[in-house]
């Protein structure tokens, strides 16, 4: 049974009544960010259940010491670790000296708590009986400034209901924090200041051994029924710790509040010895706009994203809510601000995974990105990649490949592989397929052809190098053959001539030796530059070619089906409908071998390919690896059910196209893998969107046209969604009567409509 706790709601994300069992499970699903810092929603009063406290700061990590039961050449040295940060949340609230502590208290009702997707903004409500038998009723607000990104604010607010009270507030920054993830737990953090300037106050750290330094501050407002008050703050700290204290006289029914700002200033950003004076500056300015007017901006801020990219969904409000909490956790993990910066798998919602970028940037977000925003969004997200060309090569290298041969890491922070699992770090090359196709992707869909000139050659060059020296010739076969991978499915290992890669990797050589000819013929100084770094020559195109036209990709004759990998149908083959339901999730009920020796499927592999390359294949075939292959998928891979809900759309197979769209909209919601505690699965929501996009909505690319051929499951009314195609919008709205296409930005545009061609224009 998966949970069902979230309340349906079109706009909001709320949780009603107080369940110590489902605390860490809520400080996922609540999360907040601002593409620039994000947290878990931990309570801002002190809390001593379990908890799992999460603040995160974009592109801070720590490489902590790879730990392995026995070395093996090549590992990478270190697994890089996504930091929790000093915290600037905290405030005690203490009542008649009694401290607020949910799991301590007597009773707690009319718990609710609500995370505002249309506006941006958390939000909480109770009422509590602390053990001095005085009860209150707390309500507070956050959020993360959107438009002032490295600052936050919080309204807390206590009401005493059963009579007068002292009630304290003491608002602190703390960095003696741990992470839960840490393989020595080794120290992260160096506290180097605790300052405080009136009101204000700092707390200077920096990152070991990366040495990201980071200054959290924070300044507070007091306010009584609405009205300020002249607070005389009391002071404390410690070498980690810096605490003010305001108490108040309170009567029965009046409201004590206090306005908290906080954040974090960083290196990235500014001179390092400027941290506190850039925190003042900040601090400053939120405190001259205020809560509320902060909130307005707040308000403003979301509604221009919503404008872009929400998705409507009439008549099913769990579907609505699904989609629109992916995109707004998309939207919290990254902005497009700072191209230094990449889209991890948990975002700031947990620590699990570690790194910042993995394949699954470019398989599945740069789409959302290009389509919802901006396209130089994209292109930044194609251009971190080159910034770390060289690391691609140096890994690499370290794995014997010779010539600029290029591996991206499966895992990393700064372009260095930093996972440290064997299968994963020296098999799972496939990712390198990923980023070559992220170009061409680009490119079909902005029509902004300068990238590969300027920049994403050199990157197709270092990939066909490597797949070309990764390729061996095979006597039996009399073709090239690509032997101890691991594809797209984790629950096979070392595996030889897996379809996905071999066939990714063919692709690869064939588009960079396309685009070299081009770039040759077009772009003759950028040709001429690249040449001079990378010395290509005739022999070695010909080396390229060879290894490319004479791929080896198993096939089943019997089951006329591409085979996932040589050894597939050795295996014995139990589909999922026959598995035991006590087995399932199998990652958490088997041995690893068990797995590794089961025809089961974490996630599309075979079927990824005929994803990425739909065009390649008649719809017959798809039908037909479809059928082969979805019976024995697990879909225990938070990428799997998108993939899928697309290509049963695109076979007209509504209802189960529907079943995975909504496991894949709704994957941390109903917590389907019993895993969301841990955080939330980011870069699959933005499968979720593509779900809908491109599944129900059928958009292509074709005759280098936007395409439609829309559907609709019976279970909805209708939907609509806009895309910004090569800088014009255009807005699809699709029922159960049929669809309409209008530009709402652009002055006339083509597109094909169920393959007929028709003209938007503008309307007045």
């Amino acid at each position: 049974m998966n949970q069902d706790y979230i309340k349906p709601d079109n706009w909001s994300i709320i949780e009603e009544g107080f369940d110590v069992e489902r605390v860490k499970s809520s400080e996922s699903l609540f999360s907040i960010g601002n593409g620039a810092m994000g947290q878990r929603a931990n309570f801002e009063e002190y809390y001593s259940g379990p908890t799992f406290q999460g603040s995160y700061i974009a592109g801070v990590y720590y490489p902590d010491k790879t730990r392995v039961g026995w070395w093996k050449n090549g590992y990478p040295e270190y697994f890089a670790k996504v930091l929790n940060a000093p915290s600037w949340i905290g405030i005690n609230v203490f009542v008649n000296g009694n401290p607020l502590d949910l799991f301590r208290c007597k009773h707690v009702s009319d718990f609710k708590r609500e995370l505002n997707m249309k506006e941006g903004w958390l939000s909480r409500s109770f009422e509590a009986t602390l053990p001095n038998d005085m009860q209150i009723r707390v309500e507070t607000k956050r959020f993360l400034s959107i438009d002032l990104d490295e600052v936050g604010a919080i309204s807390y607010n206590v009401t005493p209901i059963n009579g007068d009270a002292e009630i304290t507030f003491e608002p602190y920054l703390d960095s003696a924090i741990t992470n839960e993830d840490t393989n020595w737990d080794d120290k992260f953090w160096e506290t180097t200041g605790v300052t405080q300037d009136g009101a204000m106050a700092f707390i200077e750290a920096h990152t070991m051994k990366t040495e990201f330094k980071t200054c959290t501050f924070m300044t507070s407002e007091y306010f009584l029924d609405g009205q300020k008050l002249d607070a005389k703050e009391e002071t404390s700290h410690t070498d980690r710790r810096i605490t003010f204290k305001f108490t108040t006289s309170v009567k029965q029914n009046q409201t004590f509040s206090i306005h908290k700002y906080g954040g974090y200033t960083v290196d990235r950003n500014h001179e390092a010895s400027q941290l506190v004076a850039a925190a003042k500056a900040t601090l400053s300015k939120a405190v001259s706009l205020g809560f509320q007017h902060l909130l307005v901006q707040q308000e403003l801020a979301w509604a221009k994203i919503w404008d872009m990219a929400d998705i409507t969904i009439s008549g099913d409000v769990k579907a609505q809510q699904g989609i629109r909490f992916n995109i707004m956790q998309l939207n919290h993990t990254y902005l497009g601000k700072d191209a230094r910066l990449n889209i991890g798998p948990k975002g700031f919602t947990g620590e699990k995974y570690g790194g910042s970028t993995y394949w699954d940037t470019e398989a599945y977000c740069i789409p959302f990105y290009m389509a919802t925003k901006d396209q130089k969004v994209a292109r930044n997200l194609l251009e971190y990649r080159y910034h770390h060309l060289d690391r691609a090569i140096e890994n690499a290298g370290k794995l014997g490949f010779t010539n600029g041969a290029a591996l991206y890491p499966m895992v990393t922070m700064n372009g260095e592989e930093c996972h440290n699992e064997w299968e994963i770090t020296f098999e799972e090359i496939h990712r390198n397929g990923a980023i070559a196709f992220a170009i061409f992707n680009y490119y079909r869909y902005t029509n902004d052809y300068s990238y590969i000139p300027e920049k994403g050659l050199e990157v197709l060059i270092g990939i066909a190098r490597f797949w070309q020296q990764r390729a061996t010739l095979s006597t039996a076969h009399n073709k090239y053959v690509i032997l101890g991978v691991t594809g797209p499915n984790e629950y096979e290992n070392n595996v030889n001539n897996n379809f996905y890669t071999n066939y990714i990797a063919k692709w690869c050589i064939d588009y960079a030796i396309e685009n070299i000819k081009k770039v040759a013929k077009e772009f003759e100084d950028d040709f001429s530059r690249i040449q001079d770094k990378v010395n290509l020559s005739p022999e070695e195109l010909e080396k390229w070619k060879a290894v490319a036209g004479n791929m080896y990709l198993p096939f089943s004759e019997k089951d006329n089906v591409y085979l996932q990998q040589d050894g597939f149908l050795d295996k014995e083959l139990i589909t999922v409908a026959d598995l035991d339901k006590a087995s399932r999730p199998i990652n958490q009920k088997w041995s690893w071998d068990r797995i590794l020796r089961s025809p089961y499927i974490k996630q599309a592999d075979t079927l990824q390919g005929f994803y990425f390359f739909e065009d390649h294949f008649t719809t017959e075939e798809l039908e037909r690896h479809f059928d082969f292959y979805e019976p024995f998928t697990v879909h225990e891979s938070s990428l799997s059910p998108c993939v899928h809900s697309i290509q049963a759309a695109k076979l007209n197979r509504m209802d189960q196209a529907y079943e995975f769209y909504l496991r894949t909209s709704r994957l941390d919601l109903d917590d389907y893998n019993k895993e969301v505690e841990e955080g939330l699965h980011i870069t699959s929501m933005a499968g979720t969107w593509m779900s809908i996009v491109e599944g129900f909505g059928g958009m292509r690319i074709k005759d280098n046209m936007l395409s439609f051929e829309p559907k609709i499951p019976q279970q909805w009314e209708g939907y609509s969604f806009k895309v910004n195609f090569r800088n014009q919008v255009v807005k699809v709205k699709v029922t159960q009567k049929g669809a309409e296409f209008k530009l709402e930005k652009g002055s006339e545009l083509e597109i094909l409509a169920n393959n007929k061609k028709v003209v938007l224009q503008l309307e007045d």
